[in-house]
């Protein structure tokens, strides 16, 4: 399997390569890609070493009005930096990727790109997005805010795509600007705002299989004629059947946005939004024995199995947020940025599961299950920025404050269900009405404080940061009864080397640590007393080469990394309780290459290697994948009769996933590798009069592959869980912008 890997990567090494040798010798120069307004880098470009000092001197003076190109991120710096010159794996995915491939949900969006263990409940469970970067799950940022998670996971916010200008998967530990976050990194999602132009707008209708239906309208310009005030109103209403039987979901999504300022010095832009789904289909499985392993009828269970039941099932979840975004330049020097928001998230849910396990006769155990949650969250970030000179060197500094509190309740309930006869199943059995088990309150807050210094002289960046997080949690349950608080503080850092030579190639090395608070009782004192456990710590080290080729938008990276994660919980058997003595590590290879609509043509390579490995059990962690490989390419015709025509085709591979233990040993989920295709014309190649009107198709899963996703085996507890994944889906666009 990893010769295979390397022969793949060698094997698209080598025909990008010649693709941009072809291409070297025309050197036609990309035009720059635009940046909103007050950005550091309006220049998707390759920066030369010689350039670096004029770089500095125009920091947060230049002013383009449009779109921030994919060779420049702001989620590794807090700046807006080229990929070239950040010492850190960075995957960027625009808002034209996205559409070209027909992206719906977060889980769709990143799945070329490496590192990436996606769909870990298959086709089913989209209410959440559920993926593994480096072997970890991630958290999710928007705006440069966290999406904080509740602390039973049921009020969590899902950001629909159609908000989205672009998302970063910023890899591995990032807690020295961010605070509490995942030694596998996080996904940095970036809204719409309003644009410097007088009048635009956009309206698209998607149907497809499944029932499909979609509508997205976006709408901006000048609220007063020197553009001094702009707004922006964009939003959707949608859809669609899932692939399991009597399951479907829905969403409204309006988010109103005006930004006040201009191209000033001051700027203030604000956020709303609400987002309703009053359905979000089913969370459920079905057993590993009828999935992976026939089952003991011998046979398969179909991909449309359902194990709930129809008038039980519900998932209803509200979500209001407001934002604020204001910077302020003192000169072309210095800057002060502050951003807030406040997120106001309910769920109420109930469902059927089956019991991971089978009766005789084709008989299916099942529960039923059910909560309500309300989280109300805050977070806050300010900071300065500015440059300063000591002898031949440069120094883009920054020092902040961040604050993030959360107020949580939660009632969860159980009951009976009757078990499914898998032959003749009835959805419409009664079910026991939920008696309460739990009830909870939990308040939170993180204090952050951090700096940066980026160091430039010539073509080498060094890049140092420091931060320390003091957390507070305090959980009463008032049913038990228990009250369990924690106080940690933690010191995380960073520092990095990145040299970028003329010609465009960076290799470079850095060193990130990270830290994430936990949950439960630990034994201490050769176990005869208890204390809450302490914050998990993660440490990468990782380094790289990075090329760009001068004058274009082609970027290839490749990265090896070893993560360590400790003080990792242990359970002790036969108790409540664990030591803090677990360690996880996550070693890999890593290789991208990415064209970003350059001479009509988009390319999305990933190629990736990791092994993840808990050290308390000597396997994987659950649901971690060894690896993935990818390639999209996209093209559009330039001229002749099918002029504007665009034709996309990509593959992705996954390769074998751990699943848990189960009752026959350790579950292996074979690899599998899928093909996707899409299409886009502008029919005002047509004729004149549709002008502004395009028409797209795209389907996943081409050939409508029978694969098992992911699975999660809990043999000590009977239960065995696996996870179809998406079925053939295709869609078609038709859309008007003006």
């Amino acid at each position: 399997m990893r010769a295979d890997f390397t022969r793949f990567g060698l094997a698209m090494c080598v025909s990008l390569t010649a693709l941009m040798a072809g291409s070297a010798g025309a050197q036609e120069k990309h035009q720059s890609e635009k940046a909103q307004p007050g950005e550091r880098i309006a220049s998707s470009q390759a920066v030369p070493r010689a350039a670096a000092s004029a770089r500095a001197k125009n920091v947060e003076r230049l002013t383009v009005h449009g779109q921030k190109g994919a060779t420049l991120a702001s989620s590794s710096t807090k700046s807006n930096t080229p990929l070239i010159e950040t010492a850190q794996s960075v995957t960027v995915v625009t808002r034209n990727e996205m559409d070209i491939r027909g992206v719906l949900t977060l889980n769709q969006a990143i799945r070329y790109a490496a590192g990436i263990t996606p769909d870990l409940r298959g086709g089913v469970g989209t209410r959440y997005d559920l993926f593994q970067l480096r072997g970890f799950t991630i958290p999710e940022f928007l705006d440069g805010l966290r999406l904080q998670d509740s602390p039973t996971g049921y009020a969590i916010a899902q950001i629909d795509t159609s908000r989205l200008e672009r998302l970063e998967i910023l890899k591995g530990p990032s807690s020295a600007l961010y605070g509490q976050s995942s030694p596998g990194g996080l996904v940095a999602l970036s809204s719409k705002t309003p644009i410097d132009k007088a009048s635009y707008g956009s309206i698209n209708a998607t149907g497809g299989m499944f029932d499909l239906y979609r509508v997205d309208a976006d709408m901006g310009g000048y609220a007063t004629k020197d553009g001094s005030i702009r707004y922006r109103l964009y939003g959707t209403i949608n859809g669609q059947h899932t692939q399991l039987s009597r399951t479907g979901s829905r969403r409204f999504s309006a988010t109103p946005t005006v930004s006040f300022g201009g191209n000033g010095p001051d700027t203030l832009t604000l956020i709303g939004n609400y987002q309703y789904d009053p359905e979000a289909g089913t969370y459920g499985g079905v057993p590993l024995a009828g999935s992976l392993k026939p089952a003991p009828f011998g046979g398969y269970l179909p991909r449309n199995f359902y194990d709930g039941d129809a008038r039980f099932e519900k998932f209803n979840r509200k979500h209001g947020a407001f934002t604020y975004i204001y910077t302020h330049r003192f000169n072309n020097d210095w800057s002060f940025s502050t951003r807030g928001r406040y997120d106001d998230i309910k769920t109420q849910y109930r469902s059927v599961y089956n019991a991971g396990f089978w009766n005789a006769g084709g008989m299916l155990p099942r529960y039923g299950f059910g909560t309500t949650e309300h989280t109300h969250n805050l977070a806050f970030d300010s900071g300065f920025h500015g440059k300063l000179r000591t002898g031949p060197f440069t120094h883009q500094v920054m020092a902040g404050f961040d604050y993030q509190q959360q107020w949580a309740d939660e009632t969860a309930g159980s009951s009976n269900a009757p078990d499914l006869n898998v032959f003749a199943p009835n959805y419409d059995m009664g079910i026991d009405p939920l008696t309460t088990y739990a009830r909870y309150k939990v308040n939170s807050h993180q204090i952050g404080l951090y700096g940066q210094d980026e160091i430039h002289w010539g073509g080498l960046v060094l890049t140092g940061s420091l931060r320390n997080d003091w957390f507070r949690s305090r959980q009463i349950e008032y049913l038990s009864p228990s009250n369990t608080k924690q106080s940690p503080s933690q010191i995380t850092w960073r520092a990095a080397g990145l040299y970028h030579f003329k010609f465009g190639l960076a290799p470079y090395i850095s060193y990130a640590t990270s830290f994430q608070p936990q949950t439960g009782a630990v034994l201490t004192d050769g176990g005869r007393t208890t204390a809450q456990a302490s914050p998990s710590i993660g440490k990468q080290l990782e380094g790289g080469l990075k090329y760009q080729l001068p004058g274009t938008p082609i970027l290839l990276t490749a990265a090896g990394f070893h993560i360590e994660q400790t003080n990792v919980l242990v359970a002790v058997p036969n108790t409540i309780y664990n030591v803090q003595n677990g360690l996880v590590h996550s070693d890999g290879f890593e290789f991208e290459a990415h064209i970003d609509s350059w001479h009509n043509l988009t390319v999305d390579a990933a190629v990736s290697v990791q092994r993840v490995k808990d050290d308390s059990t000597g396997k994987p962690l659950i649901q971690s994948g060894r690896g993935n490989a990818s390639l999209f390419g996209f093209y559009t015709i330039p001229q002749g009769r099918f002029k504007s025509l665009g034709l996309g085709a990509g593959m992705r591979y996954s390769a074998s996933a751990y699943g848990g233990e189960a009752s026959y040993g350790s579950v292996k989920v074979p690899q599998y590798a899928l093909f996707d295709a899409s299409l886009r014309y502008d029919l005002a190649n047509m004729s004149k009069s549709l002008k502004g009107w395009t028409v797209g198709a795209s389907v996943r899963n081409l050939f409508n592959k029978n694969y098992v996703s992911n699975c999660l085996a809990y043999a000590s507890y009977g239960q065995e869980f696996c996870y179809y994944g998406e079925r053939r889906n295709a869609q078609g666009t038709i859309g008007f912008a003006w």
